[in-house]
């Protein structure tokens, strides 16, 4: 475990979530192969931190790419990373806002919320029936990369965003498990349609004063890119 968090923490820095998404679009046939399904990945979350008085999900968009690679008839490995991927928790509570920043004058005018941006990486074996549906779980490692406390406020035509970095608060790596079940579309060869949970095992908090755990509902769309390529070349052999 101590070999591989770092070199998953290097892996992420060593990329942005703008140039992964643009290098999955134009190279995302040349990723594909007859034991490979290489392609984009996102969708919608809802996200929640433990150990808060709030207990209001925060709803936000995630993007990244995965890779299924075939182990044996219907198993597979299922990787990947999700580059933009925010979690968090909306409607603080004053005593919520005072603990992630002492120093905000709190205003019960607007609404806090709590982001913190993490690279995902799931690790995990999925397994394909026959009809289409599939079910997968395993590990997830995470890299956060920023985090803040935000306050919006909306009124009289004016809009008030501020946003205070709060990154320091938080540990750099979070341990987690993921699990989720879909749909492959086109008989099994189109896009993915699924849901999946996860749950954080490791304390976010740097301080120890308070323990606080990540959990997440995704609903997902996964798109093969140049699968048809793919598909249309194994046929013509």
């Amino acid at each position: 475990m101590k070999r591989i968090i770092p070199l998953i923490a290097l892996v992420f820095i060593s990329y942005s979530a703008q140039s992964q998404i643009l290098i999955s679009l134009i190279f995302g046939d040349k990723l594909n192969s007859g034991n490979v399904e290489f392609g984009i990945d996102g969708g919608f979350n809802f996200s929640q931190m433990s150990g808060f008085e709030s207990s209001s999900r925060l709803r936000t968009f995630n993007m990244g790419f995965y890779f299924d690679i075939t182990l044996k008839d219907q198993w597979f490995i299922n990787t990947g990373v999700l580059v933009k991927s925010n979690v968090g928790l909306d409607e603080l509570t004053e005593n919520d806002v005072l603990f992630l920043d002492p120093t905000t004058v709190y205003s019960s005018a607007g609404t806090y919320n709590q982001k913190i941006s993490y690279f995902h990486v799931p690790i995990g074996i999925k397994y394909r029936f026959k009809n289409h549906f599939y079910v997968h779980m395993g590990p997830q490692f995470a890299l956060r990369s920023k985090a803040a406390l935000i306050y919006f406020e909306e009124s009289n035509n004016t809009i008030i965003d501020i946003e205070v970095d709060n990154r320091d608060l938080f540990n750099s790596i979070e341990v987690a498990a993921m699990g989720g079940l879909g749909y492959k579309l086109q008989k099994g060869e189109g896009i993915n349609i699924g849901i999946k949970y996860m749950y954080g095992f490791t304390n976010i908090m740097k301080d120890g004063t308070r323990e606080s755990k990540n959990n997440s509902l995704y609903l997902s769309v996964g798109i093969p890119i140049g699968r048809d390529k793919v598909n249309s070349e194994s046929k013509s052999n």
